[in-house]
């Protein structure tokens, strides 16, 4: 069994400072400095509790994006937990989509606002993961749900590309979508079901 190591570092949590072994996690350093663990939520029970948090080490004036579960302590360090409200999530049943071809006409009705991206990268900049979160809205935006899926397959959803996106755009919630619609339907060729989208929309003549 691992000892934790005897080395302590000074910190700043939630503007409160303390002290905690060099080998913690933020989360751990909290509990080393007494604070309670709260049961029957998050990690401590199998599932991402998204413990997102802002940190700005020593050297750096750059602040960044981790997860406290992750993130090691370091000498200097200040960081603040976020907290913001649960994003109200697009509603959808994936009994009410009858076959896969119609699974892009459908995400386009329930998630709107993906056509609208800026290409601003700042869910990409925000995803304390490094997912190429940008190009899985661009893959679902296409039909490409499989490949959008596969990007989004570490995603804790824990809300911060959201928080960044200008346009209002939930990727995370496009990423479980596509996930999801992978998983239920035997996807048709994406190339295909783009076309029909793009008839459907009036978006390609065709002539006869």
């Amino acid at each position: 069994m691992n000892q934790s190591s005897d080395k302590l570092v000074s910190l700043s949590i939630n503007g409160k400072e303390i002290s905690a072994p060099e080998d913690h996690s933020v989360i751990q350093a909290l509990w080393y400095a007494g604070y309670p663990r709260v049961k029957s939520v998050g990690c401590l029970e199998g599932v991402c509790g998204s413990c997102r948090v802002m940190v700005r080490r020593a050297d750096s004036p750059e602040v960044k994006m981790e997860l406290g579960c992750q993130l090691l302590v370091e000498e200097g360090m200040q960081v603040n937990f976020l907290v913001f409200p649960t994003p109200t999530h697009h509603a959808y049943q994936l009994d009410d989509i009858k076959n896969s071809w119609e699974v892009q006409a459908r995400f386009h009705q329930i998630f709107p606002e993906a056509e609208a991206c800026r290409h601003c990268s700042g869910c990409n900049q925000s995803c304390p993961k490094g997912i190429e979160v940008e190009r899985g809205v661009e893959l679902a935006s296409k039909g490409r749900f499989r490949e959008a899926g596969e990007l989004f397959v570490e995603c804790v959803m824990c809300n911060l590309c959201l928080t960044a996106c200008p346009e209002h755009i939930s990727p995370n919630h496009v990423g479980l979508f596509s996930r999801r619609v992978t998983a239920y339907f035997h996807i048709r060729p994406s190339n295909l079901i783009n076309r029909l989208e793009k008839l459907r929309k009036g978006d390609l003549q065709v002539t006869y």
